[in-house]
């Protein structure tokens, strides 16, 4: 199904519903969506845009090819900025072996200088499941939400957690399924943290919570 008419910077799918850009038609990553059981509607002037998601969010995708080309991306990330609107704007990026040396100024530029949510992903299939889970996020019967008291893959907690130092995605799933909330993990103290992540990590998560500007806790 496509979408007509001009460019739909701030529309919304229904429920269930992801909007793709035309160009991920025969892509794995929707491959992945569909399996997971996404809804997909095309549209071929979302503007920088990916894909819009039903809980008032859009994403770009930047992947290994973007990353290591030089800094083309930026511009495509600071378009994506400046047209997206009412939408949270999310940047999904690939950090292969590939990418590894170029990361962290991308990281630099999206999180630090443009204020964006980033949250990296191995490739498309790990995208997809992600973006799965985020658009599920607010159906009752979602059977992730039902496994687990509190939602552990909210998008702008994962990303906060996951810029701590010494905190990959390993460590930082393993903090959000100990503690309900952002909240108790930015008081929880070095006692509470280290049976999780080790006497090192620990002290460098309640360090990072604890310097004189602190992130927001929700």
């Amino acid at each position: 199904m496509e979408i007509k008419g001009a460019a739909v910077v701030n529309t919304l799918p229904p429920y269930g519903h992801v909007i793709a850009a035309e160009k991920w038609r025969n892509s794995m990553l929707l491959q992945g969506l569909k399996g997971e059981g996404v809804k997909i509607l095309f549209e071929s002037h979302l503007g920088p845009a990916d894909f819009h998601l039903p809980n008032k969010s859009c994403v770009l995708y930047l992947s290994e090819c973007d990353v290591i080309a030089g800094n083309g991306y930026k511009r495509k990330v600071v378009r994506y900025r400046n047209v997206s609107g009412s939408l949270q704007e999310l940047v999904l990026v690939e950090d292969s072996q590939l990418c590894q040396q170029y990361f962290s100024s991308v990281q630099k530029f999206v999180t630090f200088d443009l204020g964006l949510t980033l949250l990296p992903v191995r490739g498309q299939n790990e995208a997809s499941q992600l973006i799965a889970q985020m658009v599920h996020m607010d159906d009752r019967d979602n059977t992730f939400r039902r496994r687990t008291s509190f939602q552990l893959l909210d998008p702008l907690v994962l990303s906060v957690v996951l810029q701590v130092p010494g905190v990959g995605r390993v460590k930082a799933l393993a903090l959000l399924k100990h503690f309900s909330s952002l909240q108790q993990l930015c008081n929880a103290a070095p006692s509470q943290l280290e049976p999780i992540v080790g006497q090192a990590a620990a002290l460098l998560i309640h360090h990072f919570f604890n310097k004189p500007v602190k992130p927001v806790c929700f």
